[in-house]
């Protein structure tokens, strides 16, 4: 199995001189299995150089998994090259949103309205399917199982299990632990509590011995208390998970878009310090634009 990062900043697509390093691009993640199969998680800024590369390859199919419907995850939809040519296949697969009463369609139907963006659907020429996911159950892309699981995001969020031929990655789109929103003491705190217990448990099952956990470590300890509810995961919370999962590698992405790379290093550099024992054994590394893993 190949993964190479495509985007890795969260929020909004941050480039220049400060971030040049680590990379600008927002979330994506090209996956390719032994047999050469194109898997990508979510489509942000980052998909639109890799739609660049595929050009060397046409005719297309690439599966693409998006966790959720937030800009920086979708936003480069509509900038997939491959789109644009006849022979390719788009095949985008998602979760049913039950606010919207809409499944994965409405993440590009959304962005190509005529106000937002001059070419629509219908002029594309690439064949453009949809695929609706249940969480829990097991989805088949050619020799690869994706199993989706539904995570904690203030909107319906995937993080992605992929198996193939013994190989295996998590990625959690956005994340943050479940937690109590009860005081202790409260009535209503135990009961709650044994649902977060019961859903983390549950995720650190989805999570159990991959190869390679890709996590949302946005926030670091000290920025975490003044974020709590906005969804995201700090540096400390991806280690312990990691580590209760047994993971064997710890990829920290959707780098927080004000922190420069030199602020990131030391940011990254003060997590490992302060997780020195629980991350023992364990490989923990920053997500970098245009980094290649294969494993």
């Amino acid at each position: 199995m190949k993964v190479r990062f495509w985007g890795v900043r969260g929020s909004i697509a941050s480039p220049g001189p400060k971030t040049v390093r680590y990379g600008g691009n927002t979330t994506c993640i090209e996956v390719r299995t032994d047999d050469n199969e194109l898997i990508i998680l979510d489509a942000g800024t980052g998909i639109f150089p890799l739609s660049q590369t595929l050009l060397a390859e046409l005719p297309v199919t690439a599966n693409v998994l998006i966790t959720h419907s937030h800009w920086d995850h979708i936003q480069g939809l509509p900038f997939f090259i491959p789109n644009f040519i006849p022979g390719n296949t788009l095949r985008l697969h998602g979760g049913f949103d039950p606010v919207s009463g809409k499944g994965i369609e409405q993440v590009m139907s959304v962005q190509l309205q005529y106000s937002f963006f001059p070419v629509r659907e219908a002029e594309m020429k690439a064949r453009i399917e949809y695929v609706t996911l249940v969480p829990g159950e097991k989805h088949q892309i050619g020799s690869a199982t994706v199993t989706p699981c539904i995570l904690n995001h203030p909107v319906i969020d995937f993080g992605y299990r992929i198996e193939s031929k013994g190989k295996s990655v998590f990625f959690t789109g956005d994340h943050e632990p479940p937690y109590n929103i009860y005081q202790p003491g409260d009535e209503g705190y135990d009961e709650y509590q044994e649902f977060v217990n019961d859903k983390n448990a549950a995720i650190i099952e989805a999570i159990r011995d991959v190869d390679m956990f890709i996590a949302d470590c946005s926030y670091t300890d000290a920025e975490y208390p003044s974020k709590i509810g906005w969804g995201h995961g700090t540096f400390s919370s991806s280690i312990a998970t990691a580590k209760l999962a047994n993971a064997k590698v710890l990829i920290c992405t959707h780098h927080e878009p004000t922190r420069s790379d030199d602020a990131l290093d030391e940011a990254f550099q003060e997590a490992l310090i302060t997780n020195a024992t629980i991350a023992s054994g364990l490989d923990i590394r920053l997500a970098r634009e245009g980094e290649t893993y294969e494993f």
